[in-house]
């Protein structure tokens, strides 16, 4: 018979992401897990092959914890500023798991296009979130969710590095700002578009 776990699958994922919270996932070494759950190495490797997978189990529980992030945005109104807000959010509650997520060199370098749906598993979400609520067609949504993501990514960076403070009423102003801006431009765009198309 295997020997029985020590330790449950949750605690390790758990100690784990404490370590990569405190000091990066580079440091996320057998020893230092062992040494966060008061332990050897061992019982970690009743429950996970190798290492790989425990990072892989961090990244994932990474990944849920800003999906929650997100699904508050999406709760609010309007949703797309939501989730803009929680992105930031997460990036200054999170420095260290967003920069995981999100600041991490690609193996393959994506287009601007790909680069959204490579990296957020809530794109889809997202972008319906910008179509049902300001009846954008589909070229026009993607294009305000690329912009404000760019522009959202800075702040939240900016944040998650310690490089710029901004409290939270200087975050919504600015987010409000600029897709006030971009949603105008994609109005007047589409209207042209559509008068363009009446008199061919």
């Amino acid at each position: 018979m295997p020997p029985k776990a020590k330790f449950t699958k949750e605690e390790i994922v758990e100690a784990a992401l404490n370590i990569v919270r405190e000091d990066g996932i580079s440091n996320l070494t057998a020893r230092a897990l062992g040494s966060e759950l008061g332990s050897s190495a061992r019982p970690i490797f009743t429950v996970f092959q190798n290492m790989d997978e425990v990072q892989q189990a961090v990244i994932d529980s990474a990944k849920q914890l800003y999906a929650d992030y997100i699904q508050k945005g999406l709760a609010e109104t309007p949703a797309f500023k939501g989730v803009g807000m929680q992105y930031i959010l997460f990036s200054i509650n999170e420095p260290t798991l967003f920069q995981l997520l999100f600041m991490k060199e690609q193996a393959e370098i994506p287009d601007l296009p790909g680069v959204l749906m490579l990296i957020d598993d809530n794109f889809d979400q997202i972008l319906n979130s910008i179509k049902d609520t300001y009846q954008l067609d589909d070229e026009s949504s993607k294009k305000m969710y690329q912009h404000l993501w760019i522009y959202t990514h800075g702040i939240a960076a900016l944040c998650a590095t310690r490089m710029c403070r901004f409290t939270g009423e200087e975050i919504s102003g600015m987010i409000t700002e600029v897709f006030t801006s971009l949603l105008k431009e994609m109005k007047s765009a589409e209207m042209q578009g559509k008068a363009g198309k009446s008199h061919d």
